[in-house]
């Protein structure tokens, strides 16, 4: 059982313990936020990495192109959180809510007064035959290690993907001198995050670089006996390879929550407070969250971008340590502000808002799509998103006015 403390209001005990199931970027900034708003208990993050919280978005960028370290990416652990209790290397693997206890993968128990989940992503693997050697994707510290040790000159990369993460390691890999080839189902790459238009511009200058694109196909088996030599595409054509890069999306780290009667289709459905599914004490963080965002509407959706573990924790925070009687519930809507980058050669892209919520009335604002340019993404005449390439004069400005768009209450 959870053990006893005292639960009035703006009353931190010592005696109480919030366990984070999660030990990445938002279960650091969970812990931070928990500290800074004053509980004094006991916090356990949990993960399934061997490493301390590090940040992600270098892997198929910087961190790939170079050798690849925990402490180049690590973030800094704040005074705050210098006694917290991490776990690493043994995931929650189950969770009884009822009974407020989550096991862990070495079959410890841990009791909780509040949970925080923020266990993250995991990549998605193609359900297509063929040998496993050779075949990559990048998620880890482990995966980019193991990848960039296969990466340079002359290699032949065929990369399966070209969404964000795809087209990076692309980017990457020709770099290094490595010869490459996307394949994707899509007519443009990127399309869905960025529209037709924009993709296709993108595309222009990942083949000036010398990237080939075989789109509107898919992969039907991967060929080579032992470690992977190539692959088979639906429409027949064989294609040689000596490093198979699978960027073909994320699934929610969910399994354990199975059996408590949740939502858990994509991720784990939130109310506007973050708790999950109305759930007093149990709160959710990061891109696994799928959350009503009263800036746009009312409907739950998930975003897997770099800023929403962190607002997602801020909020998340407050939510749960008022379920224990611990503070005032959060003032006002949670109505966060989308940004996410991509770095492709020497491109920096950057995005404010939802712009897959106006991919049907997608207009240039400044600039040339072969250039420097903004796009700007609609819904119903309304400004909802913005991508930058480049522009980075421009970057604030368009923020603030996204930042400053009505939000429905």
């Amino acid at each position: 059982m959870p053990a006893a403390g005292h639960h009035d209001r703006g009353l931190t005990t010592v005696g109480q313990r919030i366990v984070i199931a999660g030990a990445s970027m938002g279960g650091l900034r969970a812990a931070e936020r928990l500290r800074a708003a004053g509980f004094a208990g006991e916090i356990v993050a949990v993960g399934d990495e061997p490493h301390l919280p590090y940040n992600r978005p270098p892997l198929s960028k910087e961190a790939l192109a170079s050798e690849v370290t925990h402490e180049a990416l690590a973030f800094r652990l704040r005074p705050a959180v210098a006694d917290v209790t991490w776990r690493l290397g043994v995931p929650v693997v189950s969770a009884d809510l009822a009974a407020r206890a989550v096991r862990l993968a070495d079959g410890t128990e841990l009791a909780y007064d509040g949970l925080v989940v923020a266990p993250g992503m995991r990549p998605r693997r193609l359900p297509v035959p063929g040998p496993a050697a050779g075949r990559h994707v990048v998620r880890t510290l482990e995966d980019a290690r193991a990848l960039r040790a296969e990466l340079g000159p002359g290699v032949r990369v065929l990369v399966i993907g070209a969404g964000f993460i795809g087209c990076e390691v692309a980017a990457t890999a020709r770099t290094l001198g490595a010869s490459v080839t996307v394949v994707a189902p899509e007519d443009v790459p990127m399309r869905r995050p960025l529209g037709a238009e924009l993709g296709a511009a993108l595309r222009r200058r990942h083949q000036a670089r010398g990237v080939a694109f075989l789109l509107g196909r898919t992969v039907r088996a991967f060929l080579g006996s032992g470690r992977v030599t190539g692959a088979e595409l639906s429409d027949g054509t064989s294609l040689d390879a000596d490093v198979v890069v699978e960027a073909v999306g994320s699934a929610a780290n969910t399994g354990w929550l199975e059996g408590n009667g949740l939502d858990l289709s994509d991720g784990v459905l939130c109310d506007e407070a973050l708790r999950v599914e109305a759930r007093p004490g149990v709160v959710a963080v990061g891109d696994v969250a799928r959350f009503p965002n009263p800036r746009y509407d009312g409907v739950p959706r998930r975003v897997e971008h770099w800023s929403i573990p962190t607002d997602t924790a801020k909020h998340a925070a407050v939510t749960l340590l008022a379920d224990l009687g611990l503070g005032d519930p959060p003032a006002g809507p949670f109505a966060p502000l989308p940004t996410f980058w991509s770095d492709q050669y020497d491109l920096r892209l950057q995005s404010f808002g939802a712009p897959v919520l106006g991919e049907d009335d997608i207009r240039v604002l400044e600039g040339d799509l072969d250039g420097e340019v903004v796009v700007g993404y609609h819904r119903d005449g309304e400004l909802v998103g913005v991508v930058l390439v480049g522009m980075a004069s421009a970057a604030a400005r368009y923020r603030t006015a996204l930042t400053r768009a009505s939000v429905t209450v």
